[in-house]
């Protein structure tokens, strides 16, 4: 068994959100193949006890404390430096020690990186010799370009000049490392485009759903009391887009549903609620419930998971988390990228508020009743680890 170093932005445990699901189900399957090597950060004090199972699959680890307020005072270098904030915010100096040392030890050959920001790492010409992958997951340079959009000045220019030198060092990565990945090919197809690279280095490959974790069980309560119309928005809360979906559901559109439907409920289901996000509990109709042990309780037994988010990148999983447990779906044509469910069929997509009513409604009457079970379908036909995972093992074993 050979060894391979896996630098991770953030502690792949527990595989709760977007980003630590994909790199979890990658350190769970490539710890059969190699020795892994992870160098890792942790940005939630409350993780810190996941890393002895994050352990369990490594044969050493790095795991460094990141404090997102001093990580954002750091990333001031890159305006004086003229780099990407994104490369300082992720850089210490403990990490890179540990990488040469590692490197030197072992005498390892193949490195993954997960995200844009860990490749700085391994980037120099003491690595060129490695076989070196990149999941960039999704074009973050383009993310950054969105948000921009939404502010005023200054931050408008700060966002702008992000996606611009992010964009600059994810090119010179991706022309670099012997192999670059995104979750989509729609997102392979955006960087080529936008950024100009053009090799077939570039590959897509799928995220995966466990559909027998993410399924109906009849066994489960439900966590809802009464009859009243639940509709669930699962997700990391303190994440700016799905802060900005919470809010555009809550103010713009559960407000006409409940003309309709006067005792329907809003559950806003994730970790880490923003102030703004606990602000909406005061309107009617809305809950908020932070953090929960379990988001499959709320997600089988809502009557429609709606996915309202307006900025998104790539894959959402918890679209296809939600169609796997078999509930209808509505959601945005953005927050669809990369799955080609069937509208109409397997999945609801809209893109106004009006409409996005509409849709509620029309589930809530009854007249979509096969939506979920279509969706199930969909979902164990085209998205599995099992298929997409080995993809990454060929990508590492490639000749050099």
């Amino acid at each position: 068994m050979e060894d391979l170093l896996f630098l991770v932005h953030r502690i792949p445990y527990p595989p709760n959100k977007g980003d630590k699901i994909r790199s979890f189900h990658l350190l769970q399957y490539l710890s059969r193949y190699y020795r892994i090597h992870l160098g890792t950060f942790i940005d939630q004090p409350t993780d810190q006890q996941y890393c002895e199972t994050v352990q369990s699959y490594c044969t050493s680890t790095w795991f460094g404390k990141l404090s997102p307020h001093y990580a954002k005072i750091n990333s001031i270098i890159g305006l004086l430096n003229g780099e990407a904030l994104t490369l300082p915010y992720y850089y210490q100096r403990g990490l890179e020690k540990w990488v040469k040392a590692q490197c030197a030890k072992h005498h390892i050959t193949r490195v993954l990186v997960y995200s844009s920001a860990m490749a700085q790492y391994v980037l120099d010409a003491e690595f060129s010799t490695m076989q070196r992958i990149i999941d960039f997951v999704d074009v973050d340079s383009e993310k950054w370009l969105q948000y921009s959009m939404t502010k005023r000045f200054p931050m408008r220019w700060v966002y702008r000049r992000e996606a611009g030198r992010l964009g600059q060092f994810e090119c010179k990565v991706a022309k670099t490392f012997d192999a670059s990945i995104f979750v989509s090919d729609a997102e392979v197809s955006l960087f080529r485009q936008q950024l100009g690279v053009n090799t077939a280095k570039i590959v897509a490959i799928n995220n995966g759903v466990d559909s027998e974790f993410f399924a109906p069980d009849s066994n489960r309560l439900s966590p809802f009391h009464g009859t009243a119309p639940r509709l669930v928005f699962t997700g990391a809360m303190d994440y700016w887009a799905n802060e900005e979906g919470a809010n555009w559901f809550a103010q713009h559109i559960l407000p006409t549903i409940r003309q309709s439907f006067p005792t329907c409920e809003f559950y806003i289901v994730g970790m880490n609620p923003t102030a703004g996000v606990r602000q909406l509990a005061d309107l009617p109709g809305v809950i908020v419930t932070g953090a929960v042990a379990d988001i499959r309780p709320y997600v089988q037994y809502a009557d429609v998971v709606v996915v309202p988010l307006r900025i998104a990148r790539g894959i959402q999983n918890k679209v296809l988390e939600a169609m796997a447990m078999a509930r209808p779906v509505v959601t945005t044509r953005t927050a669809l990228e990369g799955i080609s469910a069937e509208i109409g069929r397997e999945i609801q997509v809209t893109d106004t508020a009006l409409a996005f009513v509409e849709q509620v409604i029309n589930i809530l009457n009854g007249n979509d009743a096969a939506l979920g079970i279509h969706a199930r379908n969909f979902v164990e036909a085209h998205f599995s680890w099992a298929a997409s995972l080995p993809k990454v093992l060929t990508l590492l074993e490639g000749s050099r």
